[in-house]
């Protein structure tokens, strides 16, 4: 049989055995289409059926989440958590909590965490999880009670050297503490079980701000190579959480002016840059929505989503040389790169999970667009979880700078591994396909020496 008939048997098994989940096939199909070079080099993941295991998850867990509204009420959730693949080390991957949490979602996320986890070049494996509860609008005390509730059961599954869980959209320090506390009650376990804690307890400093530095540390990387820099750049940035708020506050370090942020609502045009210190008030402090930039802003551009152009996000509109895509799957497709490339992009970094379509990224790569990858580019986040287990493991306590500059490290490690690989199979620059080569092999290998399990 040939490598191409090979992933298409794969793919389509994959299809008929799990029905409905599109973000999940896509996920696949995007990292098996570029492992053609290393499965002709090496039929060994063929004879051992490494795609057919690797597609489908060790563990899958969905539970039914109760909880009291303040009004009294019994409300009812949905909650997941797929233990994707343990060859290298425990589950780690986030907890999303966001009314599109689907079974295909979690999924999707895990099978991607599983490749961005092996290029850390740490001992973590893939796994993801989350409900679909929905914390805005809800009360400080209705998000309590939930994160307990669903503590309840999750609590039974996880552990410090079995999966590690950290947050995502929608799960802040707010919600890790809610569930790191429910765990402790129930368990009597003061342990590294989860992490992005709070620092006062057993949380790592720079723990908040890696994914955004990370994707930054790795754009610098990719334009090094091409004896660039960040420096006087002008950068479009898309969301408002964590991510997008330390990618532009590390853009800023490096040089560059980030001009854009978004939310559900809309997004904000600043064409003297993004005010951060405005920026962090609104959705840090006072977790409004993005309108509020322009009581203080009013020189600034405001875009409610409802007034985007068709098939578009507004964000991408605007001129820029730099774009970080970082709020949510599947936010930039056909139409915005074409808008990027025509008004000057010249590098598109992934700060969220797959943001870019399958059509936005094969328009990259045939029209010379640098492509930073989010398996590699936003590795950062989970890359300075493992540095919290570790700092939990011996009790110790680094400093800013220290876990700083080993994120630095990590994600030029993980820029070099990824253009070094991309090499020598045969496509120099192709950080996606070199990304998915190195994460896969590593893993692949790790399943073939551990047996039939």
């Amino acid at each position: 049989m040939s490598v191409q008939k090979y992933i298409d048997k794969v793919m389509k098994s994959t299809m008929q055995s799990t029905p409905g989940q599109t973000e999940f096939y896509q996920a696949v199909e995007e990292v098996l289409s570029t492992l053609q070079p290393i499965l002709q080099a090496e039929p060994k993941y063929d004879k051992y059926n490494i795609l057919e295991r690797i597609v489908i998850p060790e563990r899958q867990i969905i539970f039914r989440v109760v909880w009291i509204d303040d009004a009294g009420k019994i409300q009812t959730n949905i909650g997941y958590r797929v233990q994707f693949n343990s060859a290298i080390g425990p589950y780690k991957g986030g907890l999303r909590f966001h009314p599109s949490v689907n079974l295909g979602i979690i999924k999707f996320l895990g099978f991607e965490q599983i490749f961005k986890n092996s290029l850390t070049g740490l001992q973590i494996g893939g796994g993801k999880g989350g409900s679909n509860f929905d914390p805005k609008g809800k009360s400080e005390g209705e998000i309590m009670r939930f994160c307990q509730s669903f503590m309840i059961e999750l609590s039974k599954h996880i552990g410090e050297t079995k999966d590690v869980p950290a947050g995502d959209i929608g799960v802040s320090g707010r919600e890790i503490g809610y569930m790191f506390g429910e765990y402790k009650r129930l368990t009597g376990n003061f342990e590294g079980v989860l992490t992005g804690k709070g620092v006062n307890w057993g949380g790592s400093l720079a723990r908040t701000e890696a994914t955004g530095f990370g994707a930054v540390y790795f754009a610098e990387n990719v334009l090094n190579k091409k004896d660039d820099s960040l420096k006087g750049k002008t950068a479009t940035v898309s969301g408002s959480g964590n991510v997008a708020i330390y990618t532009i506050q590390k853009l800023y370090d490096m040089g560059a002016k980030p001009v854009t942020c978004s939310d559900s609502r809309g997004m904000i045009y600043d064409k003297n840059g993004i005010d951060l210190d405005t920026l962090k008030m609104i959705k840090e402090i006072n977790r409004q929505s993005l309108e509020e930039y322009m009581l203080i802003h009013k020189d600034a551009t405001y875009i409610p989503v409802h007034k985007y152009p068709t098939d578009t996000n507004a964000v991408w509109a605007v001129p820029c040389d730099l774009a970080f895509p970082s709020a949510t799957q599947n936010e930039l497709n056909l139409n915005d790169i074409k808008n990027l490339h025509k008004n000057g992009c010249i590098l598109v970094t992934e700060g969220a999970n797959m943001p870019s379509t399958p059509e936005a990224i094969s328009y990259m790569i045939a029209n010379g667009i640098m492509y930073a990858p989010a398996k590699a580019a936003n590795a950062g986040g989970v890359a300075t979880s493992q540095l919290e287990m570790s700092q939990n493991a011996s009790m110790a306590r680094w400093s800013f700078a220290e876990v700083d500059n080993k994120l630095r490290n990590i994600m030029k490690s993980i820029f070099d591994l990824s253009y070094q690989t991309s090499k020598e199979f045969g496509d120099e620059g192709n950080l996606m396909m070199g990304a998915n080569i190195a994460g896969f092999k590593k893993v692949a290998d790790s399943m073939i020496d551990q047996g039939a399990v």
